[in-house]
């Protein structure tokens, strides 16, 4: 990263309307994003998340059980941008 590169903004947002049991991933970016990858770190079950894309506007719901997942558990989403980086985000619950 130079000095005049501009810091990437995480294209999603994470929809808390359905927790604690399904939180919706939401693309807010107006780029295609592809391998989208969720996984669960710590204590609790996710129900595995793999999409080959989510375009703009589109979203993926996230189903996860555990017990005091907000001290327990994260979950780290994976994606490539359409240049071809990847880039990780972690969220708490």
């Amino acid at each position: 990263m130079t000095s005049t590169t501009l810091a990437y903004t995480v294209p999603f947002t994470l929809d808390r309307s359905r927790a604690p049991r399904v939180y919706r991933l939401v693309n807010d970016s107006p780029e295609t994003v592809t391998g989208v990858r969720v996984t669960l770190v710590g204590t609790g079950l996710l129900v595995p998340v793999a999409t080959t894309r989510l375009d703009p506007g589109d979203s993926v719901d996230l189903c996860v059980l555990g017990v005091e997942l907000t001290r327990s558990a994260i979950a780290v989403v994976r994606w490539f941008r359409p240049d071809g980086d990847e880039y990780l985000w972690r969220f708490s619950f």
